[in-house]
């Protein structure tokens, strides 16, 4: 399984998004296209969480707790569900909340194309490709609005990550060792 994670982590993510979103057949509905578009951004997302619990659970089926709870007798369920998996649910948490970015990402690029959510749906994607001209742009500078709440978006889902990340475990550097 490990190897299925790196292989497709290996891919580059935008242009598979794209040829796959760009499959989407047109004559779907807006609410069919939207969950084609999140099954596609979610088929490749995954990969990360999964290689950070595999990675994480081998390093706690190492710590103190986990031993002695296997000295004691607990079978290797009770161990995963109530010592480990406790153990790491911030960490979890804390990764999901910064993959938001990244998918939000991932839907606007992909409606701004043209090839994600269509109008007369309502995505920052829809409405920036309007934006996509520069002398448009020139004469009706508040089309990049959506753009900006993008970025504030992306910041807030960014800083909140952080914020959970340092909570969750105040004495990881976040790797400025």
């Amino acid at each position: 399984m490990q190897r299925v994670i790196e292989v497709l982590q290996s891919l580059p993510t935008l242009p598979l998004w794209m040829a796959l979103s760009a499959s989407l057949p047109v004559a779907w509905s807006s609410l069919r296209v939207y969950f084609g578009v999140t099954i596609i951004l979610s088929l490749f997302g995954w990969t990360t969480l999964a290689r950070q619990v595999r990675g994480r659970f081998l390093a706690l089926r190492e710590e103190d707790f986990v031993m002695a709870a296997r000295l004691l007798g607990a079978g290797k369920l009770r161990v995963i569900f109530k010592h480990m998996l406790p153990s790491f649910m911030s960490h979890i948490i804390t990764t999901a909340t910064l993959a938001v970015p990244g998918m939000i990402l991932g839907e606007t690029a992909l409606s701004f194309l043209g090839i994600g959510l269509r109008p007369p749906v309502v995505s920052w994607g829809v409405l920036m490709q309007q934006a996509q001209n520069y002398q448009v742009i020139v004469m009706t500078p508040w089309l990049l609005i959506p753009g900006l709440f993008v970025v504030l978006t992306v910041m807030a889902f960014n800083l909140l990550g952080d914020g959970l990340r340092d909570a969750a475990d105040p004495y990881n550097t976040g790797g400025m060792d």
